[in-house]
């Protein structure tokens, strides 16, 4: 009866654990999915995000940056609201960044830097990659683990290919000499004969 209370008192057509704590979600009633509304939250971080989010209200909050692949699972999404947060545009925005460039433009354009001070106010779409600093790690951490995976397969590419060009000349000088050694050979037994 307690659960049966509980299922009640949830929005309709979303699951509990599809709502994070500080957002309250709705779902259109078809299945393109929930939409959420974490605006006006005073978050300082982003909440975990459903998967069937279709629309993301994020504005008017505490955020300075998302997290690298934080937005990479949203495949339904169709509306976003970001504005309004204090956004500190150094090496940790450059995945919203890019992000928002595919995603939509028009979102993109109108976020601002609220920091460091010699960005404050400027557009973040118009930062260029020497104003974020020297940013040593520019991708996230599963893009630099498939790097370094394609680039161990590349090297065992490269080193196969260059034994089997080795084995072929080593083979074929192996039966040139013997080809010539045979020729040889039977010249010396029809002299003897």
């Amino acid at each position: 009866a307690a659960l049966g209370c509980a299922l009640w008192l949830l929005p309709p057509g979303v699951p509990g654990q599809e709502c994070p704590s500080p957002c309250s979600c709705t779902s259109p009633g078809q299945p393109g999915g929930t939409r959420l509304d974490c605006g006006s939250r005073g978050l300082r971080s982003l909440p975990a995000l459903p998967r069937s989010a279709r629309g993301l209200r994020l504005s008017n909050n505490s955020l300075a940056s998302v997290p690298a692949g934080a937005l990479d699972g949203l495949g339904r999404l169709q509306e976003l609201e970001l504005w309004d947060n204090p956004w500190h545009c150094d090496c940790r925005i450059l995945y919203l960044k890019l992000w928002l460039e595919d995603f939509s433009p028009a979102a993109l354009a109108r976020l601002r830097c609220a920091s460091p001070p010699h960005l404050r106010m400027k557009p973040l779409g118009q930062l260029s990659g020497n104003e974020l600093g020297a940013c040593t790690t520019l991708l996230p951490t599963k893009c630099l683990q498939f790097f370094w995976r394609d680039l161990v397969l590349i090297a065992a590419v490269v080193i196969t290919l260059i034994l089997v060009a080795l084995a072929l000349r080593f083979s074929k000088k192996l039966v040139c000499q013997l080809t010539f050694g045979g020729r040889r050979l039977r010249r010396h037994r029809s002299k003897t004969h």
